[in-house]
């Protein structure tokens, strides 16, 4: 008789608990127990998409984070509960939970259920989930780990899910979760995520390297047992307590090294690394795997330049190797791992493992040190999603360089990493005043690129402050962070000093500066945060004025009272206004340096005209006339002043602009030179003639009085033989 669905998760969960007796606690079963009671209670026999019981995935989850992971009970009774509160019914109260089992399974839970809330459907979603899920889960490492064996899970049972979903998951598990097992030195879950992810987005590459690999398993076999011989006879003739092993490199570590280094499969020549793990005590660790490196050495050529030493200097992960790359027989070269069963064990199983050898101290240096620097990139709210992804993955994957303050302590950096990037790794002040300084006694420039041992001693300068163009080339996610912080912090400063500047105008004005008028600043200016309508404001791009026109506030203030808004107390004395102050009073003699006569129209004593405030060039005055009236009018109606002209009773001179056209003859240009000079006693400035096909075009540059005197010389002009027709011109 078959068994129910019921049956078999039982069944299922009975063999978790046996394979977990070792890791939890006898005491802590009955809480597991009544945990998964409760998640029978609530999903059943409910199934996902490809068929499999919910409960079965969470089972599978839960055994991944107990004996892959190290993690223990808390952890445990999370993986079992946690789809559970994906269903409607059945909804999450932090207070409750914690009451029912443990204050640290609610956490754990809390962080879950806000990552599954998230949904990624695309690349710049991703991102901005990344930075989302380091924010919800920064607190606790557990839920990291949890979410990466709960996307492992995904993965080993992705075969009978639809096309779309398995390319939806596996780019999901590439692009977010294999980089952080990486990053958290979860190597071997890092390579299955990897592999999974290529078998499902680049199937017959990755088909074509598993082939290839069977087929050329028993040659690699016979190398390896060549290989490890000699070895093996001289460290068991000394007596050492080991065991040798070879690692063939993953699928997806051979397809991305063909990739890079656009090579066949037969053209990569490590294949597989051996490895030599002793059992040492820790007091011997580091001096026995040098011992063995000697072995290694004698018997086979290395090569000096790939000496990886990660036992003097541990990777910020934990992770400890010494690596060498030696030419073996056949003359093939072969990667040579060196290591102890504890550097081994953490190598493997991440800094879950490493937990454990620190005696239950939660996340050792390591772990709060790189926490630490998650957080300090996600404390500057204007780092954009696609930003933070970058840093992150540049940050796992490169590899580290170590330089020496002038103390003489170890400072460990990114490869690449500069003196500004030291300067902001000792101090964010230090950073943000560094102006230079010297790198083993030579002076160098904030750019220099530090290398492996070198000394740098930074300069700084409290004039010195962070630089846009900084970005360009520091490297470190803090240096990045910090500086755009910095740049943040200014950009706050003139929004602040804007919004008083908004807050003053709109009181003066007395209208209320409520959130729906801010609504429809924002909206007309087309910005998206207040801030930024105030920080333009304060900076010059917004005109104060210009909100008033915006909200459409009858504006009953005469020319004097907007003009004492924009100008200086001094200048607006400087000026002259009408009994009632409607109008601004332009005098014909021109003496007011506060204001000037357009270019564009040439205004001149008599016509219409009217004031304009320009921002660095005072008021401009134009004729209503002016080509350039309409626009000025309709972008920047606050900006326009009642104007009329005065008379001092003095003669003075105006530039005015007139176009000639008519049929050519011989003496016209004398005629039209005569009658400005002679005849009325105009100043003339320029004049201009072009002649073709017995017609005649010109321009003639004057000054005249006023605009009488103008409207006499354009009749005069007019009365010249030939001539057709005279007109004043705006330029």
């Amino acid at each position: 008789m078959e068994k129910s669905g019921i049956e078999r998760i039982k069944e299922s969960y009975r063999a978790l608990i046996t394979e977990c007796q070792l890791h939890i606690p006898e005491k802590d079963f009955p809480l597991v127990h009544h945990a998964m009671d409760h998640a029978i209670l609530i999903l059943g026999e409910s199934k996902w998409e490809n068929g499999e019981f919910i409960l079965h995935h969470s089972i599978s989850v839960a055994r991944i984070a107990v004996l892959e992971l190290g993690l223990s009970t808390d952890s445990l009774i999370a993986c079992l509960l946690h789809n559970t509160f994906d269903q409607k019914s059945n909804y999450f109260f932090p207070v409750e939970v914690a009451k029912e089992y443990r204050p640290g399974v609610a956490e754990i839970l809390e962080g879950i259920i806000k990552i599954n809330s998230l949904n990624t459907e695309n690349i710049a979603v991703q991102s901005e989930n990344f930075r989302r899920l380091m924010l919800a889960l920064s607190g606790d490492v557990r839920v990291i780990l949890i979410k990466i064996a709960d996307q492992l899970q995904d993965m080993r049972s992705l075969g009978n899910l639809p096309e779309a979903m398995q390319q939806h998951i596996s780019i999901d598990s590439w692009h977010l979760y294999a980089p952080l097992a990486h990053r958290l030195g979860l190597y071997k879950i890092n390579s299955e995520l990897l592999d999974l992810s290529l078998k499902y987005l680049h199937p017959q590459e990755y088909n074509h390297i598993l082939n290839k690999l069977q087929e050329t398993r028993t040659e690699r076999a016979n190398f390896v047992s060549a290989f490890v011989k000699p070895i093996e006879k001289k460290l068991k003739s000394r007596g050492y307590d080991f065991e040798m092993k070879a690692r063939t490199k993953s699928i997806f570590s051979i397809w991305n090294k063909m990739k890079k280094q656009e090579v066949d499969f037969h053209e990569v020549y490590d294949l597989f690394a051996i490895r030599v793990i002793l059992n040492s005590k820790p007091e011997n660790e580091k001096a026995e795997c040098w011992q063995v490196f000697s072995v290694v050495t004698e018997e086979y050529l290395s090569n000096p330049e790939r000496l990886r030493d990660w036992i003097t200097f541990p990777k910020s992960n934990g992770y400890e190797s010494l690596h060498t790359t030696v030419l073996g027989p056949d003359k093939k070269w072969v990667e040579v791992q060196i290591r102890t069963r504890r550097m081994d064990d953490v190598a493997e199983n991440g800094l879950a493992s490493h937990w454990r050898y620190k005696e239950g101290k939660a996340g050792g240096k390591e772990l709060d040190e790189w926490l630490k620097n998650i957080r300090e990139v996600l404390e500057n709210p204007q780092l954009s999603p696609a930003d933070f992804i970058e840093d992150f993955k540049v940050n796992i994957y490169d590899d580290e360089i170590f330089v020496f303050t002038p103390k003489g302590d170890l400072i460990k950096l990114r490869a690449g990493a500069t003196l500004l990037d030291f300067a902001y790794e000792i101090h964010s002040h230090i950073g943000d005043h560094c102006v230079g300084g010297k790198v083993n006694g030579k002076l160098v420039t904030l750019k220099y690129q530090l290398k492996n041992g070198d000394q740098p001693i930074v300069e700084t300068s409290n004039n010195q402050k962070p630089k846009l163009d900084w970005l360009d080339f520091v490297v470190t996610s803090k240096a990045k962070s910090r500086i755009k912080a910095s740049l943040n912090e200014e950009q706050k400063r003139e929004a602040e000093n804007g919004k008083e500047i908004l807050r003053r105008k709109f009181k003066n004005w007395k209208i209320e500066l409520n959130d729906q008028v801010i609504r429809d600043l924002l909206k007309h200016f087309k910005l998206k945060l207040a801030s930024e309508l105030y920080y333009q404001i304060s900076t010059g791009k917004i005109d104060p004025l210009e909100t008033k026109e915006v909200i459409k506030v009858q504006d009953d203030q005469s020319p004097k009272e907007r003009l004492a808004e924009i100008l200086a107390p001094t200048e607006l004395k400087e000026l002259s206004f009408d009994s009632g102050d409607d109008f601004l009073v332009i005098d014909n003699d021109l003496k007011n340096v506060i204001y000037k006569l357009a270019a564009c129209c040439n205004p001149i004593f008599g016509d219409d005209i009217f004031g304009f405030v320009t921002i660095r060039e005072g008021i401009k005055i134009h004729r209503v006339s002016c080509p350039n009236a309409k626009q000025m009018i309709e972008r920047y109606p606050y900006r326009l002043i009642k104007a009329k002209w005065r008379s001092t009773g003095k003669r003075n001179s105006f530039q005015a602009t007139v176009r000639v056209a008519g049929s050519d003859r011989l003496g016209l240009v004398n005629d039209l030179t005569h009658i400005v000079a002679k005849d009325i006693g105009v100043q003339m400035r320029s004049i201009t003639i072009n002649s073709e096909n017995s017609s005649f075009e010109g321009t003639l540059r004057v000054f005249v009085n006023d605009l009488p005197h103008l409207d006499f010389l354009i009749q005069k002009l007019k009365n010249i033989k030939g001539v057709d027709s005279v007109t004043r011109s705006d330029g």
